[in-house]
């Protein structure tokens, strides 16, 4: 039997759910093994062998070729695997317009939505810093703001369908599913309809937060 890929890392981190849905969407057969949070393993030798930062998703290919950070590991996945180039494509603008909006994700939207998600969902209620989770709140709206204007006559936030939005949608279904105020943004709430019609996302995404 041939040996699978395997993805090291918990099913509830956002930065795993992006490498499980591109994945899924693939038909790539995987294992997953459980590491990060309560689950530890991530500063363990074996582990730190792979991955120094102690973060996940890590990526081990069968054929012993090991890669982190999840940004990497799409990209990777789409230019070695069949049917990646659907979702990453070979256009140097096109392609370019992708890569700006996966940025844009970890050095913009990254910081104010860990905040928020932290804070109302893993924090208890007593350690709350509110004024911090309004500030970020706001903070994410702004953002927001900016993908509903990028979102006029496109159906997904690069135009196609694409890495660009697995990037994003982690964060986009949290943006929905926290409890707090949102402005009535139609193009963004039509953009994550459209995710959920995609059976990947709604298995390893917009699942409840945790």
């Amino acid at each position: 039997m041939a040996q699978l890929l395997t993805v090291w890392g918990r099913a509830s981190s956002v930065n795993v759910m992006k490498v499980l849905w591109l994945l899924d969407e693939l038909a790539i057969p995987f294992d997953r093994i459980e590491a990060g949070g309560a689950f530890g393993r991530t500063r363990d030798p074996d582990y730190a062998a792979m991955n120094p930062n102690a973060t996940v998703p890590t990526l081990v290919m069968p054929h012993g070729y090991s890669l982190w950070e999840s940004h990497s590991i799409l990209r990777y996945l789409c230019r070695t695997q069949p049917g990646g180039n659907a979702f990453y494509c070979e256009a140097p603008e096109a392609r370019a317009d992708v890569e700006r909006w996966m940025d844009w994700t970890l050095a913009s939207m990254n910081e104010p939505m860990r905040v928020v998600f932290w804070a109302l969902v893993r924090t208890p209620e007593a350690e709350r810093d509110m004024a911090a989770v309004a500030r970020a709140r706001d903070a994410a709206e702004r953002l927001w703001r900016i993908a509903e204007a990028q979102l006029a006559g496109r159906d997904f936030i690069a135009g196609d369908f694409s890495i660009a939005d697995m990037a994003l949608g982690g964060f986009l279904h949290r943006w929905y599913a926290l409890p707090i105020e949102r402005a009535g943004l139609p193009r963004l709430r039509g953009w994550y309809e459209r995710l959920l019609d995609r059976p990947a996302y709604r298995k390893h995404v917009a699942v409840p937060l945790t």
